[in-house]
């Protein structure tokens, strides 16, 4: 029986004995094993720490790792015989969008696949609101995945100000926002989240995101921001994060680190130097990234002035952050069969060239979100490089994210994971497995202020991933984005598997992760 098989024939047999009980995040100590334990024996240990990986045995227990080492079967025990594959703490992905659509998709599938055991949501300055709301949803619901969330600056400046929105927020104003923020924030949300490129965030100062990121460091929360530029105002958007660390004392994080214009192509070095000042300083400021070159928002983000029939704005966003071959459509609701063409195609359809196209699209979506009330439009614009995404995705204080949903036409939503360990770990040789892994957990645990999650070590909570190094790899792409991954053979959350070798399994132990400074 080769070890592909006795890992099948285990797992089955786990899942049959396994009457799991759950705990509370307690973090007390495990000392005996009890009747539904789960000994994976002969496993290649990447611990989330960055050491070196080791042979070694893990013992579950309920919903925590009792013991790791050599270990022997207790009466009673299944025993998963791993074969040397790679055994890792279950991977977080801190910059989510999987709260738009989990209630649809409670198994999770695109990201569990991935070997996800936790998404942080609540993003680029929209969150569920009102989170007790979503907490208590998602409990009734059940899902396979653990969430944490913050609380997002848009939605609470949407709340406050409705739709007269384009201008600075007065004092009143955001003191107002500071309130509900906090009333947000103590259902345990991690922290305050901006979005400073989308509305309503692109129209405030940065005294009111000072005011309300104090409010929340005050509490003990953090702070992580789609920055208000990653193009043109990179320098001064990266200025700004450092001064909310600088000036509140709190851990400050970017979101989705990219480099997205031509003319930033290559800057790395000088962005991190900048970084790395920060830090010197006693600033704590981190980012996250995804291993792709093209990302997917509104057809407005390009546009910062927010006027479509500027054709020198246009044009500039075309030749400079993303060419017409390398825009494409992923909702067009004014007319959805352009949904997967390029610009260039759909200008060649129209007859006319990109600026004006492109111009005469985004005016359109505008004319149906004002009918609707929702967003008409959604693009995948391809604006990086992989030199640039390499030394980014290097930085020894860089963890990795997906920015996806569950149902996603960007890859990154079901391949971001695997995709680091095939094309930057095993190809390019860029990363150890090991630092890789620990971008994927324990740094990512360490970012997001989680205790009990991101290592393998004994009395930590049991949300482990176990893949084939050899051949781990994403099958994602623009034209297949919902093509899982190869070489991600179990998942456990809270020590039930949720995730067999292609198929998610009916277990539901994921929770909502209250944040406690």
């Amino acid at each position: 029986m080769t070890y592909r098989m006795t890992i099948r024939a285990t797992l089955a047999a786990w899942l049959l004995a396994s009457m799991l009980t759950a705990c509370g995040e307690s973090g007390e100590a495990l000392t005996e094993a009890s009747t539904d334990s789960l000994l994976i024996h002969n496993a290649s240990i990447v611990d989330g720490s960055g050491k070196a990986a080791y042979t070694a045995d893990l013992r579950i227990s309920g919903e925590r790792i009792l013991a790791v080492g050599t270990l022997d079967r207790l009466p009673g025990e299944t025993v998963l015989d791993a074969g040397g594959l790679v055994l890792a703490p279950g991977f977080i992905d801190t910059h989510s969008h999987a709260d738009s659509d989990i209630f649809e998709h409670p198994d999770a599938l695109a990201a569990i696949s991935q070997g996800i055991t936790t998404v942080v949501v609540g993003q680029d300055g929209g969150s569920p609101y009102p989170l007790a709301d979503f907490v208590a949803r998602l409990e009734a619901t059940g899902t396979s995945l653990n969430f944490a969330s913050y609380i997002g600056h848009n939605t609470v400046r949407e709340e406050i100000m409705g739709d007269d929105f384009r201008r600075v927020a007065t004092a009143d104003e955001i003191a107002a926002m500071r309130d509900l923020l906090l009333e947000e924030y103590a259902n345990g949300a991690i922290g305050l989240a901006t979005g400073l490129e989308y509305d309503p965030g692109i129209y405030s100062d940065s005294n009111e995101v000072l005011a309300l990121a104090q409010a929340v460091a005050d509490a003990g929360g953090r702070y992580i921001s789609h920055m208000r530029s990653e193009d043109r105002w990179l320098h001064e958007a990266v200025d700004e994060i450092i001064s909310i660390g600088r000036e509140t004392g709190m851990p400050v994080q970017i979101s989705h680190f990219k480099l997205a214009m031509k003319s930033l192509w290559g800057s790395a070095p000088e962005v991190l130097a900048k970084l790395n000042a920060a830090r010197a300083e006693g600033i704590d400021i981190t980012a996250d990234i995804y291993p792709y070159e093209f990302w997917q928002s509104n057809m407005m983000v390009l546009l910062p002035e927010r006027d479509p029939t500027d054709r020198e704005a246009v044009g500039f966003a075309l030749a400079e952050l993303a060419p017409p071959d390398g825009i494409w459509l992923t909702d067009f609701q004014p007319q959805p069969e352009y949904v997967g063409k390029t610009l260039t195609e759909i200008a060649a359809i129209r007859e006319t060239d990109a600026v004006s196209t492109y111009s005469q699209l985004v005016q359109e979506s505008q004319a149906m979100s004002e009918q609707t009330g929702r967003g008409a439009d959604s693009i995948i614009g391809t604006s990086m490089t992989d030199s640039d995404i390499g030394q980014l995705l290097s930085w020894e204080h860089t963890n990795i994210c997906t920015d996806g949903g569950l149902v996603d036409l960007h890859p990154r939503a079901t391949g971001s994971f695997p995709r680091i360990l095939a094309r930057y770990v095993r190809e390019q040789k860029l990363l150890s497995i090991e630092t890789a892994i620990r971008k994927m957990s324990g740094l990512a645990a360490d970012h997001m202020g989680m205790r009990e999650r991101g290592y393998i070590r004994p009395g930590m909570v049991a949300d482990l991933v176990l893949f084939n190094a050899d051949t781990v790899t994403d099958r994602a792409t623009p034209a297949e984005p919902d093509a899982l991954s190869e070489g991600i053979v179990a998942v456990w959350v809270a020590g039930e598997q949720v995730y067999a070798d292609g198929q998610a399994l009916a277990a539901r132990p994921g929770r909502f992760l209250k944040y406690a400074p």
